[in-house]
Formats: C-alpha cells, structure tokens, sequence
C-alpha cells in the first residue's frame, strides 16, 4: 500500500524549530534522485512539508520532536508518502485543489491564497498562472522560502544517479539556482507565461531557500532567482 523507506540522512536542525531530511527516491531501474522534507516544529506540534517516508529508526527519531499534526504538499507532482504520515499519525492534509499525480489522497484543507498557514509566522505564495497545482511556504523569521519543484539550488548531486545526472544536464539543471525546465513546461499554459508568478514571489523578503529537491541555500537566494528568473524569461 506504501511505497519503501528509502535512503536518507538523519534528520537535521537548519533553524530554530525547522529541521531538514535530505533523502533520496527510485524512480525506474539506475534512476534515483534526492528529495527533502521539511519538519516545522510549534510547541509539541510537527508540520510535514513535502512528506518523505523514513525508515524506523528515523521515524522514532522523528516522534521524538513531537507529534505530526500536519501533511504539507506544496507540488502537484509529489506526494508520494503522504498517505502513509496521514494514516499513522491521524494528521490533517493540506493541498490545493486539482491534484492529479496522487489525487486519491484527499484534503482536509484546501490551500488558496487566503488560507492560512498552521505555522504561526508563515504565509502561502501561489503560482496563480500554474496549470498544475504549485505553491511556496514562507518562514518570515528566518527568512526562509520553502518550495517544490519550481526552483531547486544544487550544490552536489548527492542521491543521484549517474543516468538521472545525465539526463537532468541534458534537461539544463546545473550547480547553483534553477527554474525546473520540465516542471515550466509542463505547467505553463500555452501562449502565456509564468514570469509574473516568479515577480511576485520576489516580494517576499526571504534570503534562504530550500526545495525538494538539491540542498539548501542560507543567504543569497534571491537575486540567484532574480538572475535566473532574467535568463529564463
């Protein structure tokens, strides 16, 4: 019913109260690549951000931060092990409308641009124009963007396959900031653009960033975006 614990390391703290597990999946025969979850931590509560299944010693070490009351998918292309964090610790799911790569996991919140986050001093960012479901969460005190698929920062290709390494240069991923190629293709309508998203989300005051997928970014991030938002578009 669940998909495998895959690799991963142990689970780091990034921020006071904000914890990172850089992990990996399988996606076909040589075709592995990293992925990340991030824990938010309020008094005893935990908020999973892209949920990544752990194995069982991460998981006792998971619970020993305290109790996963929230399932975040950001994307519409991950959710892989949502279902199994709902389904062992009772937690309320949080998505957009219009999820089409795991649709079966069903809402208990839907996530618009008026809803508010569980996490106190955090807000929503939508990609309005996106035909698939896309969001950001931003972490006002520690100036930190969340995001998914839309913008990734590589500094390693740690959990990743030589094939997969191949095939993301080839689809123009490289060291440092990028606008996914294949997730803008897929989810930009045709004629339009989704530049206006990109300007929008530069309003928010955030200088560190942290996807899921690569590594995280601790300052600079946002003119890395802005120049690659410039070369994109």
């Amino acid at each position: 019913m669940y998909a495998p614990a895959y690799p991963h390391d142990p689970i780091e703290q990034i921020y006071p109260d904000v914890y990172l597990v850089h992990g990996s999946i399988k996606m076909g025969p040589g075709l592995s690549l990293n992925r990340n979850m991030i824990i938010l931590r309020q008094g005893e509560e935990l908020t999973l951000i892209n949920p990544v299944r752990l194995s069982t010693t991460g998981l006792r070490n998971l619970e020993e931060l305290g109790r996963i009351v929230n399932v975040i998918r950001l994307g519409d292309f991950h959710g892989l092990d949502d279902q199994f964090y709902i389904d062992r610790y009772h937690a309320k799911f949080w998505c957009q409308e219009g999820q089409g790569s795991y649709p079966n996991t069903k809402a208990d919140i839907i996530i618009d641009q008026d809803t508010c986050s569980p996490v106190a001093g955090s807000e929503f960012f939508i990609f309005k124009t996106a035909l698939f479901p896309e969001a950001a969460l931003f972490i006002a005190k520690h100036k930190l963007l969340i995001t998914t698929d839309a913008i990734q920062y590589y500094s390693d290709w740690s959990y990743t396959s030589i094939i997969t390494r191949i095939a993301f240069k080839l689809m123009g991923f490289k060291f440092g900031m990028n606008i996914g190629g294949p997730w803008l293709k897929r989810v930009t309508p045709k004629g339009q653009s989704m530049k206006n998203d990109f300007n929008e989300l530069l309003k928010l005051d955030f200088s560190a960033l942290i996807a899921a997928h690569g590594r995280l970014i601790s300052d600079n991030a946002k003119p890395l975006i802005k120049a690659e938002i410039q070369k994109r578009f």
